[in-house]
């Protein structure tokens, strides 16, 4: 069975740093383009940062450039986002999403709360 499976969230102050990981199973993840979403209270999901099976950066969004990056490590069936200088709007469920062709995967989320 597919699984994604996030951690690391949790409580912060602003300008803290946080390390998510996202450890997948049972499918050939270095053939899959990883990606971290968030998801703010009352705010429709939002990409973050996408890495290529290849460990190619594609993308991130505006607001986390140059704080947050994300890398892998496939034999380890392993995506990471290192979040740095986090803010109070990073506050969010962080989602592991999985995609190749057709198929897509997600995790169940992590919550990342900055707070002082």
């Amino acid at each position: 069975q597919v699984q994604l499976v996030e951690s690391g969230g949790g409580l912060v102050q602003p300008g803290g740093s946080l390390r998510l990981s996202c450890a997948a199973s049972a499918f050939t993840f270095s053939s899959y383009t990883m990606s971290w979403y968030r998801q703010a209270p009352g705010k429709e999901r939002e990409l973050v940062a996408v890495i290529t099976s290849a460990g190619i950066s594609l993308n991130y969004a505006d607001s986390v450039k140059g704080r947050f990056t994300i890398s892998r490590d496939n034999p380890k069936n392993t995506v990471y986002l290192q979040m740095n200088s986090l803010k109070l709007e990073d506050t969010a469920v962080y989602y592991c999403n999985a995609r190749w062709y057709h198929k897509d995967y997600w995790g169940q989320g992590t919550q990342v709360t900055v707070s002082s």
